[in-house]
């Protein structure tokens, strides 16, 4: 990302994405929901010294939002915070740091 974004933005990311949400659940889905429309996927990043192909974002049970990660015919889903991002980071990071400023 183009350097940090403030708190008061991140507020109005987070409003945004959950304006008429109530609960966490509701809040959850629709972070998930404006991650997945805004990410720029597929991208390349690294994971663990492997370069990996990020192919899409998913909500899992247990209330987490993934990165479905690719190599050759492997898949594993990653934390979408733990997820180390490439530099530059892809169009639409932004909510990535939206969700983790919610979930603090």
């Amino acid at each position: 990302m183009d350097g940090q974004l403030s708190d008061t933005e991140l507020d109005e990311l987070v409003e945004r994405a959950t304006v008429d949400a109530y609960g966490d659940e509701e809040q959850l889905t629709g972070l998930y929901t404006v991650l997945a429309e805004h990410l720029a996927v597929p991208f390349q990043t690294v994971v663990l010294g492997v370069e990996v192909t990020v192919k899409k974002v998913d909500l899992r049970p247990g209330s987490q939002i993934v990165a479905v990660c690719t190599r050759g015919r492997h898949r594993q889903a990653i934390g979408i915070l733990d997820l180390p991002l490439p530099d530059p980071a892809p169009k639409g990071a932004e909510w990535i740091e939206a969700y983790r400023h919610w979930g603090s």
